[in-house]
């Protein structure tokens, strides 16, 4: 039960793929003009990663290591497919909406990473828990942003008007209003970080194995 719990943690937040990890910034950034769009390439997100991480699982000792990652993108795509197909033919506004960043899901860092990472290596159970938590981590995130933009920029939430008579702010609706967006949430999240950790006396510090001493890239030149 712990393990599931800390699996739990670690994918809905601790290592959320996008406000941690950084991953699957593509549709993270172009679709959550609205939360509406965020929600609905969250949940499809979900379902390819849940069903890529129980095939993995369950062919893990089949596949062989030399083809595994073709392998893998074939199962990616091949639920990829279901969710478009599935969208087109009962939520064509959703499908319209999210246009080609649905098929894009195929080249998803943060789906290929967990069955590498995780799904072929561990057993099918855990390997739907990790899908479960990661999926509903990115879901999250994209509906956060999605819905911040979304009352910013119309005063609206899920196409619901909430302060009538709101004067749209067009930064929110464009690129550079998902790159602020997502900048304050991480500015937010670090600041928390370390909050929690001035209150248990730790430090959030660079390692010193990462410190800029050890790096050796700025004297390229000099070497030459």
């Amino acid at each position: 039960m712990n393990n599931i719990t800390g699996q739990f943690r670690n994918g809905v937040w601790s290592n959320n793929a996008v406000l941690v990890q950084l991953l699957g910034l593509c549709p993270a950034l172009a679709v959550t003009t609205n939360m509406t769009n965020g929600l609905g390439m969250g949940m499809a997100s979900t379902f390819v990663l849940l069903g890529s991480n129980f095939v993995v699982a369950c062919l893990r000792g089949v596949i062989p290591a030399r083809v595994r990652i073709p392998c893998f993108i074939v199962v990616i795509a091949t639920f990829v497919t279901i969710v478009q197909l599935t969208l087109k033919a009962y939520l064509p506004s959703l499908h319209e909406a999210l246009g080609i960043y649905i098929p894009l899901i195929v080249v998803n860092c943060m789906i290929l990473s967990r069955a590498e990472i995780f799904a072929s290596k561990n057993r099918v159970f855990m390997s739907i828990v990790d899908a479960v938590a990661v999926g509903l981590g990115f879901t999250f995130a994209l509906a956060a942003l999605g819905g911040v933009r979304e009352f910013l920029g119309h005063g609206t939430i899920l196409q619901v008007q909430v302060i009538p008579g709101w004067h749209s702010f067009m930064l929110m609706t464009f690129p550079p209003g998902a790159f602020l967006v997502l900048g304050f949430f991480l500015a937010g999240i670090k600041a928390l970080e370390k909050r929690r950790a001035k209150r248990r006396n730790e430090s959030l510090d660079v390692p010193e194995e990462m410190h800029c001493a050890h790096c050796k890239v700025c004297n390229l030149s000099e070497e030459k």
